[in-house]
């Protein structure tokens, strides 16, 4: 039998030998294995023995392990390296070994009964965070409930409140919850399908209209100083003063959705989906730009964290500070988008980039779109894509305007995959010149084009203020007697079903005998033409005559 490993116990001799008790042990154990005949005894290991003694002798003994999740340590602290260094018992352990261990455990369950549960992992604070508002602690929570806050949503300063007077309001909303739930409980005991409301809530009705009415119509001058002084003191690092704005029920209203509102994301927090910052930025700087987030987008956490970007707005490189960003601009030698001008109109161009040639500057065009994109996924994946990026010069270089994607060989002839404005570009015009644009290279390539689904809510409203206005000019210039669908397909490289889309939906489109009719409707079309003139000559449309563009190889 291979030879039991040896270890220095609390009962050995400091050079290494045995008791003599455990030695005898050991030897009529051997001679007992080496005489067949004899059965074989049942042995007990040290440290049961040690067990059974310490829960006869002292059964408060706080040596005993704990009974969680966690492995049992070694002398020294750490958790084990190895199952060598612990003492476990072998296959042949006695009955009285495994008795001695549970009573034991009963006795350490007993003593652990007087200690405060371990907070689990995911519950900890992490007290190397604090809250963005200055001046603020991190003590006390906007719903009264949890003793710290991370985040400006769970702020009490930044709601222009104290951790006690937080305590006190979600007081006063548990009663009223109470008394809510329980007059729900009575009504639904009583119910019927046509119930009409009790006399209760008619007064309480009439009560809300009553202090709605009585609401000040406009703000004192002494108010008026007051909450100038307040945004003078505080700018955007506190909420603004709500007092005498509206009336004391809607402001309260307004305080408890905001207290649920910050219930819900401290829950998420603590579940895991969310981390203390969330790993969002919140803003960038880009330009002569401070521009606010819509979305998250997966930068690298080491920046993501941070809350504020510095983007260079012509390579698009982010960096972590202004320092970094003033001696990047002074060492960048970019003015404008890699790859080839194909139009030039004015001081508005496109320039058309291949992802798999300037694979680092779109991959940084589309981690910035996903900040202002909800439905856009592809970030990394840019080599099958082309990008046609719009610029507006001025005498320091071609500044970003916007741009959109589509794919180098699209199988359902998809003109766009992505699409974007920024931000401080948007409502000029400069969306529906991208999409003009997108259309103009369709009917380059004699194809008919539609944009990737799904579209974004932003993007749904310019495509189809961009098809209603195509298709209401088609048909102010149009003479003929009879409209088809597939006409103004080709004429304008829009797919039919987006043709059809729309006629539905300024209900020029209807079913008589069997077939599809397109009706006149003359009074959008002087709408539209009426719009046109006001409008004038602006110079944010596409001319063809400047487009300056072949189709790639392989579309």
């Amino acid at each position: 039998m291979p030879r039991r490993r040896q270890r220095h116990m609390p009962g050995s001799g400091s050079d290494g030998t045995e008791d003599s008790d455990s030695s005898a042990e050991r030897e009529q154990t051997n001679s007992s294995e080496s005489d067949g005949t004899m059965p074989k005894r049942q042995r007990l290991t040290r440290a049961s023995t040690r067990l059974s003694q310490s829960s006869q002798d002292a059964p408060d003994s706080k040596r005993a392990a704990d009974h969680d999740e966690s492995p049992p340590l070694t002398p020294t602290g750490n958790a084990p390296s190895s199952e060598s260094e612990l003492d476990i018992s072998s296959p042949n352990a006695s009955h009285d070994e495994s008795q001695a261990k549970d009573q034991a455990n009963r006795d350490s369950d007993k003593d652990l009964s007087h200690r405060p549960k371990r907070r689990r992992c995911h519950e900890t604070y992490n007290f190397n965070m604090k809250c963005p508002t200055p001046g603020c602690n991190s003590l006390g929570h906007l719903t009264g409930k949890h003793e710290r806050h991370f985040a400006v949503s769970g702020c009490p300063l930044y709601h222009n409140l104290s951790a006690d007077e937080c305590k006190v309001k979600a007081i006063s909303r548990e009663k009223q919850e109470e008394e809510v739930k329980g007059q729900e409980e009575n009504n639904s005991r009583h119910a019927t399908r046509h119930q009409t409301p009790t006399s209760k809530q008619s007064r309480y009705k009439e009560q809300v209209a009553e202090i709605r009415k009585g609401r000040n119509s406009g703000l004192q001058k002494e108010q008026k100083e007051k909450h100038m002084e307040h945004r003078q003191t505080h700018g955007n690092t506190r909420e603004p003063l709500l007092e005498n704005i509206t009336s004391e029920y809607d402001l309260e209203l307004f305080r408890k959705a905001q207290a649920r509102a910050s219930e819900d994301l401290e829950k998420l927090r603590i579940q895991g989906q969310i981390t203390e910052g969330s790993n969002m930025i919140k803003t960038i700087l880009f330009g002569r730009y401070e521009l606010d987030t819509w979305y998250h987008s997966p930068y690298p956490e080491e920046y993501a964290r941070l809350g504020r970007l510095y983007v260079c707005e012509f390579c698009l490189k982010y960096m972590k500070s202004q320092t970094i960003l003033r001696r990047h601009m002074a060492k960048c030698v970019w003015k404008h988008p890699p790859g080839d001008e194909v139009y030039r109109k004015g001081a508005i161009s496109v320039f058309e980039v291949d992802g798999k040639k300037n694979k680092i500057y779109c991959q940084n065009l589309c981690l910035l779109a996903k900040l202002f994109l909800d439905h856009k996924t592809l970030y990394y994946d840019v080599e099958p894509f082309l990008f046609y990026v719009m610029t507006e010069a001025d005498n320091t270089g071609c500044h970003l305007v916007g741009y959109f994607s589509k794919e180098k060989n699209s199988f359902l002839n998809y003109n766009v995959s992505c699409i974007l404005t920024m931000p401080q570009y948007m409502r000029q015009g400069f969306g529906k010149m991208l999409i003009d644009f997108s259309y103009l290279l369709s009917k380059v390539e004699e194809k008919v084009g539609s944009p990737e689904r799904p579209l974004s809510d932003l993007g749904l409203i310019s495509y189809r203020s961009y098809w209603k206005e195509v298709l209401l000019r088609y048909m102010y210039n149009f003479q003929g007697k009879e409209i088809s669908i597939k006409e103004i397909s080709q004429e304008t490289a829009v797919n039919p079903v987006d043709i059809v889309s729309t006629l539905q939906s300024l209900q020029m489109l209807k079913y008589w005998k069997g077939k599809h009719l397109v009706l006149k409707r003359q009074d959008l079309i002087d709408e539209w033409r009426a719009k046109e003139i006001k409008r004038g000559n602006s110079n944010k449309t596409i001319e063809p005559s400047s487009l300056k563009w072949t189709p790639p190889k392989g579309t």
